[in-house]
């Protein structure tokens, strides 16, 4: 059972060792079945695979350092729906969005430069500002 997870620019194939399933109770509403049925769904995968990229695994790991273990398993928790299936495979529907979000390149924040006119503006309201601060002094100060 090797998971597909495909993009526009890249097909990458996640093999069954890669992703551990556990199967446990679900909280929430569900009345005595949510006691007797495992339905939750705990995904495990790990991040050292060879499968993905270096790059994406360094961005895994900064984007998503709080649902990755020490020894770089992601965990993911799908309790949505009543059934296990349903669970289960949305568990691997998000694996796939946060892969795909890790292996997009962020874009890069171009500075903006300010025109010559409006840091002008600034200063002069600065300094017209100070001026009026500055005439509400007291020109004779009380003995």
């Amino acid at each position: 059972m090797n998971e597909k997870i495909s993009d526009h620019k890249t097909d990458i194939i996640i093999p069954e060792q890669d992703i551990e399933f556990d199967f446990i109770h679900s909280s929430g509403p569900g009345g005595q079945n949510v006691n007797k049925v495992s339905s939750a769904v705990l995904l495990r995968f790990n991040t050292n695979s060879q499968v993905i990229s270096e790059e994406v695994r360094a961005n895994l790991k900064r984007i998503y350092k709080k649902r990755i273990t020490k020894e770089g398993t992601l965990v993911i928790k799908s309790q949505r729906y009543r059934t296990q299936e349903k669970n289960r495979e949305d568990a691997i529907q998000r694996l796939t969005i946060l892969i795909k979000n890790a292996s997009k390149k962020p874009k890069l924040r171009k500075k903006t430069i300010l025109p010559m006119k409006s840091k002008k503006k600034r200063l002069e309201e600065k300094r017209h500002h100070s001026q009026k601060k500055r005439l509400r002094n007291r020109l004779f100060p009380e003995d």
